[in-house]
């Protein structure tokens, strides 16, 4: 599902003693099937701009368009809209809401008007894509963990089946272990059923190493949209406006810098660059 906006501004407080443009003349295109991730400081906007994709905010000015139709027309059907693309807000187990988690995660497909066995099947399904066991079903999502009640709250917008799944800071709070599974379900899911997906996020390591594409938000405005290694590439334009590269990258860029001749371009896992420096160490040894 492609999603195409074009000039979007959006103003918090309009025309009153603390008007603010949250938005400021935004276009972008995103195309089916995309990972694009979206950075930026904190009141850049990244979080005002996921909110108008499925109509949650509506524009002060500007279009919308969503496989084609555009939502910001006054007869949209936003619950329509709202099947399509699923935002798991930051923080989102402070959702849940049922009496069990299988409750929980089934509220999304009834309302869309499923019938009891595809509600059923969806619940399963995103159970189990999110990694938790059957037996989490039947328990208050009061009773569970931090990690688990995030997954169990991303589960509840996989249920309805989104053609655009927007995440806005899923890792935050989470540990190593529990982010690194929480992303690599993410690009499975890209991989698998070619879902778009849209990942707000702070930390450059998670966008490096999981998006294709790259937002970058500050102050309001779009100010670059550009794969992985072309935003990265040019670090010096991100630390002006209070970002950064990933850790691994940045040192690598250093040992460059020190005459270590090593590859620093494309850089963003610890995986990758300890790939790299292992054939280096190899090398020197065999030269």
């Amino acid at each position: 599902m492609s999603i195409s906006v074009k000039h979007l501004k959006h103003i918090y407080s309009k025309n009153g003693p603390f008007e603010r443009v949250a938005l400021d003349d935004i276009t972008f295109d995103i195309e089916d099937g995309s990972f694009v991730g979206i950075i930026g400081h904190t009141g850049s906007g990244k979080s005002t701009l996921i909110q108008h994709l499925n109509g949650l905010l509506k524009p002060d000015y500007g279009s919308i368009i969503i496989n084609g139709t555009d939502i910001t027309e006054q007869n949209t059907d936003f619950k329509k809209v709202r099947s399509q693309v699923g935002i798991v807000f930051q923080y989102p187990e402070y959702q849940l809401f049922e009496e069990n988690v299988y409750k929980d995660i089934a509220y999304g497909p009834k309302n869309l008007g499923f019938s009891e066995a595809e509600v059923k099947k969806s619940v399963y399904e995103s159970i189990d894509f999110v990694g938790l066991d059957l037996d989490v079903l039947q328990k208050s999502p009061f009773e569970l963990s931090g990690g688990q009640k995030r997954r169990v709250a991303i589960a509840g917008v996989l249920a309805m089946n989104p053609s655009v799944l927007v995440l806005d800071e899923p890792t935050a709070g989470l540990d190593p272990v529990g982010k690194n599974d929480l992303l690599n379900r993410l690009k499975l899911l890209h991989e698998t059923k070619k879902v778009t997906i849209i990942l707000v996020s702070h930390s450059m390591e998670d966008i490096a190493q999981t998006v294709e594409k790259v937002m970058v938000m500050s102050e309001g405005k779009l100010v670059a949209f550009d794969s992985v290694a072309n935003i990265f590439s040019n670090y010096e334009k991100l630390l002006k406006i209070g970002l950064g590269i990933p850790q691994i990258t940045m040192l690598f860029k250093k040992l460059k810098e020190q005459g270590i001749d090593i590859p620093s371009e494309d850089v963003y896992s610890v995986e990758d660059a300890a790939e790299i420096i292992y054939n280096y160490i190899k090398g020197e040894k065999n030269a």
